[in-house]
């Protein structure tokens, strides 16, 4: 046998292709012991020896038969010999060739996912908070290892080189124009409008001497100075009035002249080819400007360090967050059977698709590894698999040729 690197594993076949070895040796050796010793005596000793006799042929047959498969017995040139090192490449294409057709074809291999129930098992997994605990602690220790490695000279090239010159060719004002419409539509711009009033009110109430600033200088000249600060209390007093009616009525009409407004400007951003052109001209002019990347950055920057203290703080929201969101998606694949049909049904078309691509990739490794192994060393792991059982190919011969001698010799003196 050539020489190996044997594991565990190995070495339990080793030692199993010995002691059937030994065994079938054993039965020759007691074939011949028999043979002998009954050799040219009469009555009932012949059946022996005849079954003796062939039982020694039939063990030294099988005997050559499979030492022939591995390599040439006691040394000779036979031809027809040591098949498996001197056409393991053959074999090895033959075994690639069977394993394509019959167990790594696309339609095999999608219907043992289908009925895997690949996806009960992994929410039956996922439902347990244990390991729903550890996937989230070893995506953050993965995640925080990775971050820190991210430095703002990689991120401001990035978004310089790739980022910003594609959001620059892509056009983006039908996103916005659908993006402001279901803002309207879902009324989601109330709470910031709210929010402009409440401000609004409170600057102008802090802020009269800045209105009478403003609207001073535009009064006449010939107009008294008492008679200007009356329309600038007046002024004043109106706005707040305006303001706080607005602040407070959801129905005023200048909110819905707001609605009508973010509505039209959503339609416009659409549909109406000026908008777009003024919308994109601005977009440009915004994603190109110099200091565009600089701010990027520094966002990334702030949201890399918020991020890294979540990750790493084992009791933070996001990875509590994310421990509950892997339960619950492991509840859904137990309990949801419409859920568990898709998710089966997209695994198969990914294993399809990945044999239907790669399967000749995958399985040339049979080959490529057995074309790097030399004949003797080929032989020599073959056998160490399949030498244990190809034994018993030896012993039956012993056996069979036994009562097919001692059979033929009972006809022979029958006859």
């Amino acid at each position: 046998m050539a020489t190996l690197t044997l594991g565990a594993a190995d070495l339990v076949r080793r030692r199993g292709l010995r002691q059937m070895r030994s065994v079938a040796l054993a039965l020759l050796v007691l074939a011949a012991v028999i043979y002998v010793a009954t050799l040219h005596r009469a009555g009932g000793w012949a059946y022996l020896n005849a079954a003796a006799e062939a039982a020694m042929v039939g063990a030294l047959a099988d005997w050559f038969a499979v030492t022939a498969l591995f390599r040439r017995p006691l040394g000779l040139p036979i031809p027809h010999t040591a098949i498996v090192p001197t056409r393991k490449d053959s074999l090895a294409e033959s075994l690639e060739q069977f394993v394509t057709e019959n167990f790594l074809s696309e339609e095999v291999v999608a219907e043992k996912m289908r009925t895997a129930q690949v996806s009960r098992r992994a929410g039956e997994w996922l439902a347990d908070g244990n390991h729903a605990e550890r996937i989230v602690a070893e995506g953050a220790r993965t995640v925080g290892a990775a971050l820190p490695k991210l430095g703002d000279d990689d991120v401001s090239a990035f978004v310089r080189g790739s980022l910003l010159p594609r959001f620059v060719k892509e056009p983006l004002s039908p996103i916005a124009g659908h993006f402001v419409q279901s803002v309207v539509e879902d009324g989601a711009h109330h709470a910031l409008l709210d929010l402009l009033m409440v401000e609004a009110y409170d600057w102008l109430a802090n802020n009269r001497e800045l209105l009478a600033d403003v609207i001073g200088p535009r009064a006449p000249r010939w107009s008294p100075q008492w008679v200007d600060r009356i329309v600038v209390d007046r002024i004043h007093r109106e706005a707040l009035a305006w303001l706080a009616d607005v602040r407070d009525n959801q129905v005023h009409p200048a909110r819905r002249a707001v609605d009508r407004l973010l509505a039209q400007l959503a339609d416009d951003l659409q549909h109406d080819p000026d908008t777009m052109e003024r919308f994109e001209a601005w977009k440009a002019r915004m994603l190109t400007h110099p200091d565009m990347g600089n701010s990027l950055t520094a966002v990334w920057d702030a949201m890399r360090t918020a991020l890294i203290g979540a990750i790493e703080d084992p009791n933070s929201a996001l990875r509590l967050r994310a421990i509950k969101t892997l339960q619950d998606l492991g509840h859904r694949l137990q309990n949801d059977e419409t859920m568990r049909t898709k998710v089966d049904d997209r695994a198969a078309e990914a294993v399809g698709y990945v044999v239907r691509t790669y399967g000749t990739e995958i399985v040339s490794v049979i080959s490529d590894t057995i074309e790097r192994w030399d004949g003797r060393e080929a032989a020599a792991r073959i056998e160490l698999h399949v030498g244990r059982d190809l034994q018993f190919i030896r012993i039956n011969g012993t056996v069979v040729g036994a009562l097919v001698g001692l059979t033929i010799h009972t006809l022979s003196q029958l006859l």
